[in-house]
């Protein structure tokens, strides 16, 4: 029979998955109205039941001795994906397989090396057990956050990122949606600008609202909801799209 979670078993998920580390069964116990040890038995019950299945460390590869991480998408037969996806994880350097419900780049792999030489090692193993490589890059940054409707209901939900681009000389185009509560929400870009809430390499490029694409000019207003096109000439930083939304 299958295992039904409910609240608790939620707000426990929620708060592991944002800070496994640091969050005690007491600080959970407090929220929820229950004893510690009824969280200690539902995070067992949780791992028993194969919900739970681990508490991974998430490790900048790139500040060791200036190791790569790779990612590598990759078809397989689709009777034979479990088992390539499986003998993958195998092969030494490689730190994640993930199986996707598709025909073809079903399989992605996520390996570490410590340079080309080594990635190419890996490339080739993955090939050798048959594989067959339809594309790879490089991972700049990955970043995770915890499923917000597994938290309090007063968790704040941040700007919803549709699109991204990166250009030429290190600029970035980004797409995504004003939530409800942003900082600058009611604002013209004009005043958004003036209290320093967009910075002056950053460019409000275009405005989509309630299906109309709007021109973006310095008196028009910003609200909720509106799908935001943003140009940086510069890379952008996580926290530079909190105004539009705080996490």
């Amino acid at each position: 029979m299958e295992y039904r979670v409910d609240e608790i078993d939620k707000r426990i998920l929620y708060h592991l998955a944002r800070d496994a580390r640091n969050t005690t069964a007491a600080e959970i116990a407090e929220e929820m109205e229950v004893t510690a040890a009824t969280i200690r038995n539902r995070i067992h019950q949780l791992e028993a039941e194969g919900v739970l299945r681990g508490y991974l460390a998430d490790i900048n590869y790139k500040s060791i001795e200036g190791r790569v991480t790779y990612q590598f998408s990759c078809t397989a037969p689709i009777p034979d994906r479990d088992r390539l996806a499986q003998a993958a994880l195998e092969i030494s350097g490689i730190v994640s397989v993930r199986e996707l419900m598709t025909g073809k780049t079903n399989i992605a792999v996520t390996a570490v090396g410590s340079n080309t030489d080594d990635i190419s090692r890996i490339a080739g193993e993955l090939s050798d057990i048959g594989l067959e490589i339809e594309d790879e890059s490089v991972v700049e940054g990955e970043y995770h956050q915890p499923y917000n409707p597994f938290g309090p209901d007063d968790v704040p939900v941040g700007p919803s990122l549709t699109d991204f681009m990166s250009l030429a000389g290190g600029a970035e185009v980004v797409e995504f949606t004003v939530s409800e509560g942003a900082e600058v929400t009611g604002l013209t870009i004009e005043e958004a600008v003036n209290e320093g809430l967009l910075a002056d390499e950053m460019l409000v490029v275009g405005i989509e609202r309630d299906g109309d694409i709007l021109t973006p000019k310095g008196e028009t207003k910003i609200e909720t909801g509106d799908v935001i096109s943003l140009f940086s000439k510069s890379g952008l930083e996580k926290e530079a799209l909190e105004v539009f939304g705080t996490q």
